[in-house]
């Protein structure tokens, strides 16, 4: 099996060249994307100089969704990984993949074909702290009568045809990516695995939120509320319905309540507290109102009307050295 690698990048010149650094040493066979955002921190000449990297795609847009559609297009592997740029492979991270995918891919569409194949993998990612080390576990969700199994967007890999059967990730979305991808791939009953062999690591230094466009979007917090709520009601509404609006209520009471209590306790302002509630209201507005247009754009399971194969004007220039 060919793995292609895409590895999103925004000014983050010295954790990309780690990261880049890990995948020479631990899956040094892999064909590497670099997708590099407006960066203007040198990281294009970095990249250039670096001939492990076979495709970099310079894009001038800060959404992390766009820059993965965007490599996954320049790809000619089998199966089709994404890597957070501030993440590094573990030793054994490409073999799990080849492991678990390698038999499989090309075997079967995403269609439910095979409930035991996987056509996508992933994995935990291992942040470093005194004493050793956290690590993620799998989170799964019964919606509508639907298994939907989570996955982080900067670790995972798909198999080509189940990427293409969602036709990408949906680049309406600055965040939450991999979570409206989750949906979808259970909306065409492809197979998510886990895989704990499958691990990435980020070192503590590199623990703190960055660009908005390249926030984790596997579920981690972030204090983004207005992006938060607008990409959770849009999510809902597009792949359930505007009826799966209470469930946008229910993270907002919830969400609400926990900074009251802050409040309470001297740890935030009740005017701060106001303008974050504004923010939610807007956002979750907002969210079902563009879900609502967007599942009757796309009556498909796929449910991806700003796809892979909406547009092909993503690369602003590209140095393939394939060629």
């Amino acid at each position: 099996m060919k793995l292609s690698v895409v590895v999103p990048t925004l000014n983050g010149r010295e954790h990309l060249g780690r990261c880049l650094d890990s995948l020479a040493t631990h899956a040094p066979d892999v064909e590497t994307v670099v997708v590099n955002g407006p960066s203007v921190d040198g990281t294009t000449g970095m990249v250039r100089d670096r001939p492990e990297v076979d495709v970099l795609v310079e894009i001038d847009e800060r959404n992390v969704n766009v820059a993965r559609n965007a490599g996954a297009e320049r790809t000619t592997g089998d199966a089709v990984a994404f890597l957070d740029y501030a993440f590094t492979v573990e030793a054994g991270w490409a073999d799990a993949i080849d492991e678990a995918l390698g038999g499989t891919a090309g075997s079967h569409r995403a269609s439910g074909h095979g409930p035991d194949l996987p056509a996508v993998v992933t994995g935990p990612v291992h942040r470093s702290m005194r004493g050793g080390h956290s690590g993620d576990t799998a989170e799964r969700r019964r919606i509508r009568g639907r298994q939907v199994t989570y996955f982080a967007g900067g670790n995972v890999a798909f198999e080509r045809e189940a990427l293409d059967a969602i036709d990408g990730f949906d680049e309406y979305l600055l965040t939450g990516g991999a979570r409206d991808a989750a949906h979808r791939l259970a909306a065409v009953d492809a197979t998510v695995e886990w895989v704990p062999e499958m691990g990435v690591r980020r070192e503590e230094a590199t623990a703190e939120i960055r660009q908005p466009s390249l926030r984790a979007d596997g579920g981690q917090h972030n204090r983004d509320w207005y992006w938060r709520y607008r990409s959770l009601a849009y999510r809902l509404a597009k792949n359930y319905g505007t009826h799966s609006s209470w469930r946008v209520a229910r993270h907002a009471i919830g969400d609400g309540a926990s900074a009251l209590a802050d409040v309470a306790r001297g740890d935030g302002a009740l005017s701060g507290w106001g303008a974050n509630g504004r923010d939610v209201l807007v956002g979750s507005v907002v969210g079902l109102k563009d879900g609502a247009v967007a599942r009757l754009r796309d009556r498909s399971p796929v449910r991806n009307p700003s796809g892979l194969s909406d547009r092909g004007d993503r690369a602003v220039s590209i140095h393939d050295r394939r060629e």
